[in-house]
């Protein structure tokens, strides 16, 4: 990315992908100051008012960045009247975001001259009509017009949007470097292996009330898989979370938690690492499947009878 800036060849459409919580977020906004800085160096010099405005996120609804050229796009991210649409886009990232934050912008220069950015937090959210009305202009983009797709699963995505962006790649975190950005905030460093080389997951973990939400929920599931009747399956599913949001981050945990079994039992009892291999893979199905707007309920009941056969 340095020697594409460098060389003036930055692409105009990557696909940053990665596990979640691995800096794509932060790399993608320091592309843009890079592209809208205005002191003309190639990498940004991150102090004039176009790279301070770049990563500057607005204090009121919507919470997007201040410079008019950095354009962010996310489920959820604008009020029903911006988007002109009944109400909030809470299941994907719909038509009329394409429609009114880039299409209409396409069409002429930047508004301070140098480019304009448009990142798509979460670019696996495009529901089929916003990604194929996204299409055309991410092929043929006008001059000095960027795209960066943000992405943990990239799978998700059409593979017409795929095979239209740049693909940069993002490894899990080293476990020093995610123990550094819990103390930077403040936070003990102990759950810094445990968040499998995510920064943004190692601060949920911190968070004693959520955290201690998440391990309740971890031993439900593996309590009901273990129990004697499957009733134990039903009850669990009672008591989820209401906010899918929240039930995600939960699954998450359970998976992070089977993971690392997994690995550890790798030595010494290779069963039992089997057995949490084979349920990791149903907890990344069930997230899939609610995703895909499933019904929370029927998906962990169904996640909890097949752990008991894995």
């Amino acid at each position: 990315m340095v020697r594409a800036l460098v060389a003036g060849r930055v692409h105009h459409a990557y696909r940053f992908e990665g596990p979640a919580g691995v800096g794509k977020e932060k790399a993608a906004f320091a592309l843009a100051q890079s592209l809208v800085c205005t002191t003309g160096g190639a990498l940004g010099c991150g102090k004039c008012s176009a790279c301070q405005r770049a990563v500057r996120i607005a204090d009121a609804d919507p919470a997007v960045p201040q410079h008019p050229d950095v354009v962010l796009l996310g489920r959820g991210l604008y009020p029903a009247a911006a988007l002109g649409t009944p109400s909030r886009e809470t299941t994907g990232i719909g038509v009329e975001q394409i429609r009114r934050l880039v299409l209409s912008r396409t069409g002429f220069p930047p508004h301070e001259g140098r480019a304009l950015v448009f990142i798509v937090r979460e670019a696996e959210e495009l529901t089929q009509q916003a990604a194929n009305a996204l299409l055309k202009t991410l092929e043929e983009p006008a001059q000095r017009t960027h795209f960066i797709l943000l992405t943990s699963r990239p799978n998700r995505l059409l593979d017409t949007i795929r095979s239209r962006t740049l693909p940069v790649r993002f490894g899990p975190l080293p476990v020093a470097v995610v123990a550094s950005i819990l103390e930077e905030h403040g936070k003990s460093t102990e759950h810094a292996e445990a968040a499998e080389g995510s920064a943004a997951a190692a601060l949920e973990l911190s968070d004693e009330d959520a955290s201690r939400a998440r391990a309740e929920f971890v031993q439900g599931a593996l309590d009901a898989a273990s129990a004697v009747a499957l009733d134990g399956a039903i009850v669990f599913a009672q008591t989820r979370p209401n906010e899918r949001g929240d039930l995600r981050q939960n699954l998450l945990a359970l998976s992070q938690q089977l993971a690392h079994d997994a690995r550890h039992a790798l030595a010494d009892d290779g069963t039992r690492a089997v057995t949490a291999a084979r349920r990791y893979a149903l907890v990344v199905e069930t997230l899939d499947a609610i995703d895909r707007n499933g019904q929370p309920g029927l998906a962990l009941e169904a996640m909890i009878a097949r752990f008991r056969n894995a």
